[in-house]
């Protein structure tokens, strides 16, 4: 893999070392070139006319719908655009239908975004069950089986955290609800910007992830759905439907039916080129590379006497999200230091995941660097000499 020439793509990096990538990644020249050209040269709304600008707006459209699927191992079902991965979550929580006594079963560890849409169910008499992991944000399969039963509607589990960036068993996961008629939803928005997804073999009926954690737009974001006719859209208007009367309408089929109104249409397909850009790269090469970098990264931390690291320290649990603390320092401070000491760009904080600090004890939160594609082993060199000298002021 020619990083050098990866980088070339991101101009921004001759300012800065970037590794917070899990909150948004940067965007190549090539995605950034999709977009602009999209406004430029043919700029029209989507399946909306005959005249040629619309024709080839809604073609290229309708290709970066085609790019994803390719990407995700998609053969049926629909993949629908949307803003971000919290919109795709929203959009299977307020489009199944719930009765009182209905369970969810979701973990400690999720986002914010794939919790609260399940907690606020609540309201509806839906009973929220929570799965919790070892420190290490590993999981017992067995904890699963015991919370998934014949009232189980739906589990809603991060393929990866994004705080401990370990990986949940998901082929195992879908199992049980497979087992229990049970409906899967993935969060992948962790796991699709540096893994292969196939979420035909995963045994899951929803995934969802943003396109703007893998250099794509921000704005963007994709929901997988493997029955089209198991939940209802949550937006109704132009776009969804196949024809309206008087008395009452036909729905569109396909991802058409949930993506009412004007999309963003340059966003998607900036999505689609940005997986053009991950495919052309290749995926496993990405996986392969991230996976050095972060043993590099976590032995380096690990080497620190004041630093703690959370998550597993086995590199086949988990991807370049490393979340850690260093002693009597707030992750905030450690942040600005390491911004202005060396250009650094890492996130601080509870990240979206406020249950899972509460549940490990860190009420500051954490600092975490996260790493893609265009991050060097130069650039591990130096955060890890900046939170070397950071440890040794305190």
């Amino acid at each position: 893999m020619d990083v050098e020439r990866i980088r070339a793509d991101f101009p921004i990096l001759k300012e800065v070392i970037y590794m917070d990538s899990a909150a948004t990644s940067l965007t190549p020249e090539p995605v950034l070139e999709a977009v602009s050209r999209y406004y430029r040269a043919y700029n029209a709304n989507v399946g909306r006319g005959v005249h040629r600008i619309t024709q080839l707006a809604t073609e290229r459209y309708n290709e970066a719908h085609r790019k994803v699927a390719g990407f995700i191992g998609a053969k049926e079902g629909a993949v629908i655009f949307t803003k971000n991965a919290t919109e795709a979550i929203n959009m299977v929580a307020y489009g199944l239908s719930w009765a009182r006594g209905d369970e969810v079963v979701t973990t400690v560890l999720e986002h914010h975004s794939n919790f609260l849409p399940w907690l606020r169910l609540k309201e509806k008499g839906v009973i929220v069950k929570v799965v919790k992991p070892h420190r290490d944000g590993i999981f017992d399969i067995a904890d699963f089986e015991a919370a998934i039963g014949d009232r189980t509607r739906l589990t809603a589990v991060a393929h990866i955290s994004n705080v401990l960036g370990t990986s949940a068993p998901i082929n195992e996961i879908a199992a049980i609800c497979n087992a229990t008629n049970t409906l899967l939803l993935v969060d992948g928005a962790q796991s699709a910007p540096h893994i292969r997804i196939d979420v035909e073999s995963s045994g899951c009926d929803f995934f969802a992830f943003s396109g703007h954690k893998m250099l794509g737009p921000t704005g963007t974001g994709v929901l997988w759905v493997k029955d089209v006719e198991g939940i209802e859209p949550t937006f109704f208007g132009g776009g969804m439907i196949e024809e309206v009367s008087l008395r009452g309408y036909k729905l569109a089929s396909g991802y058409e039916r949930f993506e009412a109104g004007t999309p963003h249409i340059a966003g998607g397909i900036g999505l689609g080129r940005a997986v053009e850009y991950l495919e052309d790269v290749g995926m496993e090469k990405i996986s392969g590379y991230e996976a050095r970098l972060a043993e590099k990264l976590l032995k380096g931390l690990r080497d620190s006497e004041k630093v703690t690291v959370y998550g597993s320290t086995n590199p086949k649990e988990r991807i370049g999200v490393v979340s850690f603390t260093i002693n009597g320092v707030h992750p905030h401070d450690v942040a600005l230091m390491l911004d202005e000491a060396s250009d650094i760009m890492v996130r601080s904080g509870h990240h979206c995941c406020m249950p899972l600090m509460n549940y490990l004890g860190l009420k500051e939160g954490t600092v975490r660097a996260s790493l893609y594609v265009y991050n060097t082993e130069e650039e591990i060199d130096t955060l890890l000499d900046t939170v070397d000298g950071i440890a040794k002021m305190v």
